[in-house]
This record gives C-alpha cells, sequence and structure tokens, in this order.
C-alpha cells in the first residue's frame, strides 16, 4: 500500500459528501423525533395501524443508505461508504490513499 495524499480537488469532493452527510442525517434525526413523538397527535398511526408512520420512516431513512453507498475513494474509484459512517474513513483500504490527513508538504 502507498501512502497517497488527496488532491485539493479530490479532498474539496470528499468534504462535500461529508457535509451533506453529516447535514442530512442531523435533518433525519430531528425529523424522526418530532414524527415519532406527535405520530398519534398528526394521525400517522394508531393501536391498529403504523401503514403512514412506516411509509414516512422509509422515506427519510433511504437517503442515508443511497448517501453511504454513493461514497467512493477519489483516488482509486473503489466503494467505501459503509466503511465511513458520518465521516469519511482515515485511509481508503484498497489503495491506502489517506482521506483525513493533508500532504504535509503542502503546508
Amino acid at each position: 500500500m502507498s501512502s497517497n495524499y488527496l488532491t485539493k480537488e479530490q479532498n474539496d469532493r470528499l468534504r462535500q459528501w461529508e457535509s451533506w452527510n453529516k447535514t442530512y442525517f442531523i435533518f433525519a434525526f430531528f425529523s424522526l423525533i418530532v414524527i415519532l413523538v406527535f405520530s398519534s397527535q398528526l394521525g400517522l398511526s394508531s393501536g391498529d395501524s403504523w401503514g403512514p408512520l412506516g411509509i414516512l420512516i422509509a422515506v427519510l431513512i433511504t437517503p442515508i443508505i443511497v448517501l453511504q453507498l454513493r461514497l467512493e475513494c477519489p483516488a482509486c474509484g473503489h466503494k467505501i461508504g459503509w466503511q465511513a459512517k458520518l465521516m469519511a474513513p482515515d485511509q481508503c483500504k484498497a489503495c491506502g490513499t489517506f482521506l483525513r490527513s493533508v500532504d504535509p508538504k503542502i503546508r
């Protein structure tokens, strides 16, 4: 494994993914809390049926999965989405490129 660093463009693209991922996660988290707390008052659930509530939960969670699946290593294109949580991992397991560090020569 080589120890390469990202270019500025690759780093910017990766940080943009992190920003979108983190922003949507926060939105979905608070939306889920509001929906779950007020679901009976909003008429989304009852003792018998949770249909509309289940659909809303699926609609809120699906983009999180899609965002994770779209993440690729900017250097080699290897899918690293499930390696990441809210932020990109420190290093790509496939090519060894550092994703969280800055090239010391640039500083």
